[in-house]
C-alpha cells in the first residue's frame, strides 16, 4: 500500500501528466463522437433499404465492424450501405487497432511505468532525511554490511547508476536511490550534510572521486573508503577520506593470527579492551581426552573456555565438552592468565617448520608480513614470477603441483594459508591439502559468503571472509565499537546491558541457554571485569560483552528488542 500510495505520488506530481490526460481524453472524446455519429448513418441507410433496427443494435454493429469482429449478423444489401460499411472498418482500423494503443502507451502507459521506476528506485530522498547512511556501490563487502545494518536497525541507501540495476536491487529488498555518483546535485539530493556516514567501495579512483565530490557539500560528514592499493591510502585521504581500509591488509593479518600449530601456546585473535581472546591447539597435550570441567582451567588459571573448534565447526563450552587431539580452545581472560597457561602447555608439540602460505598476492604478503613479525617461518608459493620477490622464502609453481609443494614443506608444515581471490581454486587447495597432510591446520580466504560452508567442507580448519571482514570493520568505525570477528560466523561484541537482566546474575538471565551467546565481560565507567561471577549481579548501566555465532548474535538482540530493550 505504502508503494502504491509513493507511485500515485510521483506520477501525480509529474508536471506532463495532466497535459497526457487532457490529450488522451481528447482522443477518447473524438473516438465516442466517431461512434455516436456511425450509429446515427447506420440507422437512415437502413431505413432507406427498408430495414428496422434499435439503437443498441446500431452501436453494437458499428463496434463490431471497427474493431475487425465482423459476426455478419446484420449487412447492408445496398453498394451505399456496403461503402459505408468499408469506411466504417478502415476508420475503425486506424482508430481502435493503431491510434488508440498509442495513444494509450504514450500518455498513460509510460507515464505510469515511469513512476513506478521512480517509485523504485527514486531520484531523489524525502526532504528531512538524517541520520542514514550512503552506500555508493555494490559488491561483497557492501552485501555484508547492509545485512549488519538491518540487523541493528540502521537506514541506509545504496545509490546506483544504471536504473534496470537500481530495479533489480529493489526487488531484492535493498533501498536504492538512482544518481550518478560524481555529481554534487546527487549528494544534494541524497541529503549528504545529515548524513551519519558514507562508505565508498568501488576503484581507488572511483572512490577518491566520491569523497572528493562530497566534501564540496559537506566537511562533517564521515567518508570511510576501501583501498585496493597500498599506495590509494594516502590519495584518499587527501580526497577527503576520514577512514581507508586496505582490505588486503586486513585479511592478511587475520588469517595470519589464526596460524597454529608452530606449539601449543596461545595465539591472540582479538582483543577487547584488557579482555583478550585467544586460540591455542591442544596437540600432543595434557588436556587431550579430558572434558572441560576436568581440565579445570577457570578453577585453576581462570581462564573462560568459551567454545571449541573442530575442524571448522565450533562449539559452545558445557562441562561435558571433551577435548580431542585436533581441538582448538578458544580462550578468554588477562595477560596474565594467558600467560599462565603458556607456562603450563606451550612446551607441548614444538615445531620449528615453516608455514606454507599459498598466493603471493596483496592477501599473502600481508600474511607472510605478520607472521614475520611474530618471527613465524613462511614460504610463499605462486606461480607468476613477478611475485617472486625472494628466491628463499618465495617458491616459484603451480601449487596443484606436488613437487612444488614439497619443495615449500607442505609434509612438514604444521599450517597452510590458502589466499588466493578466487573461492574455486581455494576450495580445491583445501580439499588437496587435506589429502595430503590430514592433521594439517588449514586456514582458508573466501571472497564470498556463500562459499563458507563449501570450505568448511572441503576440510578447512578456519575461513575467513573478505565481505564479513570488511563490513566488521566498517560497522565497528561507525559505531565507535568493537566486533572482533574471531572466524567467519564467530563474533566478540559489545552491547548495552538489557535492562531486563540488570541487576540479575549470570545464573539467573540463563543467557547461554536462551541465546547461544556467552557473557565474558562487563564493563562500567572504564572498568572491566573479565569472566565474571556468575553468581555475581550485573550492575546497571554498563556494557556486556559477549561471544557467539552470527546466529546466536541475531537471537540475543531480537530476544532482547521482543522485551522492549
Amino acid at each position: 500500500m505504502k508503494f502504491f500510495t509513493s507511485q500515485i505520488s510521483y506520477f501525480v506530481s509529474n508536471r506532463n501528466t495532466k497535459t497526457n490526460i487532457k490529450r488522451l481524453i481528447r482522443f477518447l472524446l473524438i473516438l465516442i463522437l466517431m461512434i455516436a455519429a456511425y450509429g446515427v448513418i447506420f440507422h437512415e441507410i437502413m431505413e432507406m433499404e427498408g430495414q428496422k433496427h434499435s439503437w443498441m443494435t446500431g452501436f453494437y454493429w458499428t463496434l463490431t465492424t471497427m474493431t475487425t469482429l465482423g459476426f455478419g449478423d446484420i449487412t447492408f444489401t445496398s453498394d451505399l450501405g456496403r461503402a459505408f460499411s468499408i469506411l466504417v472498418l478502415v476508420s475503425g482500423v486506424i482508430s481502435l487497432l493503431i491510434m488508440l494503443p498509442f495513444t494509450f502507451i504514450e500518455f498513460f502507459y509510460a507515464p505510469w511505468m515511469e513512476a513506478q521506476h521512480r517509485a523504485r528506485a527514486p531520484r531523489e530522498l524525502p526532504k528531512g532525511t538524517k541520520d542514514h547512511i550512503i552506500i555508493t556501490s555494490f559488491d561483497a563487502i557492501t552485501k555484508a554490511l547492509i545485512e549488519k545494518l538491518d540487523q541493528y536497525d540502521h537506514e541506509y541507501v545504496l545509490l546506483v547508476g544504471e536504473l534496470q540495476e537500481a530495479l533489480d536491487l529493489y526487488d531484492q529488498g535493498y533501498r536504492v536511490m538512482l544518481g550518478e555518483a560524481d555529481d554534487p546535485e546527487t549528494y544534494r539530493k541524497m541529503c549528504v550534510q545529515n548524513a551519519s556516514l558514507v562508505v565508498a567501495g568501488g576503484t581507488d579512483m572511483f572512490n577518491t572521486n566520491v569523497a572528493h565530490t562530497i566534501r564540496e557539500l559537506s566537511d562533517d560528514v564521515q567518508i570511510i573508503s576501501i583501498a585496493n592499493s597500498f599506495d590509494s591510502i594516502d590519495i584518499l585521504k587527501l580526497a577527503g577520506s576520514n577512514h581507508v581500509l586496505h582490505m588486503g591488509e586486513i585479511l592478511g593479518r587475520a588469517l595470519s593470527r589464526r596460524t597454529l600449530g608452530q606449539d601449543a601456546r596461545v595465539h591472540t585473535v582479538g582483543r577487547f579492551g584488557e579482555l583478550v581472546i585467544a586460540e591455542a591447539t591442544t596437540f600432543m597435550t595434557p588436556l587431550v581426552g579430558k572434558t572441560l570441567k576436568e581440565s579445570r582451567l577457570r578453577e585453576d588459571l581462570g581462564i573462560n573456555v568459551v567454545g571449541v573448534w573442530e575442524r571448522g565447526t565450533f562449539e559452545g563450552s558445557h562441562p561435558d565438552l571433551e577435548i580431542k587431539e585436533h581441538s582448538v580452545l578458544v580462550l578468554a581472560g588477562t595477560i596474565d592468565q594467558l600467560r599462565l597457561y603458556n607456562e603450563l602447555f606451550g612446551i607441548y608439540s614444538v615445531s620449528d617448520e615453516p608455514v606454507v602460505i599459498i598466493g603471493a598476492g596483496r592477501v599473502g604478503r600481508a600474511a607472510a608480513r605478520n607472521l614475520e613479525q611474530r618471527n613465524i617461518k613462511y614460504k610463499i608459493v605462486d606461480k607468476n614470477p613477478d611475485r617472486i620477490l625472494d628466491p628463499e622464502t618465495y617458491i616459484h609453481g603451480d601449487a596443484a603441483d606436488l613437487k612444488t609443494l614439497k619443495k615449500a614443506g607442505i609434509e612438514q608444515a604444521p599450517s597452510v594459508i590458502i589466499t588466493t581471490h578466487l573461492d574455486d581454486v581455494n576450495i580445491y587447495l583445501t580439499i588437496y591439502c587435506r589429502s595430503l597432510r590430514p592433521n594439517i591446520h588449514i586456514i582458508s580466504r573466501s571472497t564470498l559468503e556463500r562459499n563458507v560452508n563449501t570450505l568448511h567442507r572441503a576440510g578447512a580448519d578456519f575461513v575467513m571472509s573478505y565481505a564479513s571482514m570488511g563490513a566488521n570493520a566498517i560497522f565497528n568505525i561507525y559505531e565507535e565499537n568493537d566486533i572482533v570477528m574471531i572466524a567467519e560466523g564467530l563474533n566478540v561484541f559489545s552491547l548495552k546491558t538489557p535492562s531486563k537482566i540488570q541487576g540479575k546474575s549470570l545464573i539467573e538471565c540463563d543467557i547461554r541457554n536462551k541465546t547461544g551467546c556467552n557473557v565474558i565481560a562487563y564493563q562500567k565507567d572504564g572498568m572491566q571485569v573479565i569472566n565474571p561471577n556468575p553468581n555475581d549481579p550485573i550492575p546497571s548501566d554498563s556494557e556486556i560483552i559477549l561471544i557467539g555465532e552470527s546466529k546466536d548474535e541475531d537471537k540475543f538482540i531480537n530476544f532482547y528488542k521482543k522485551a522492549g530493550d
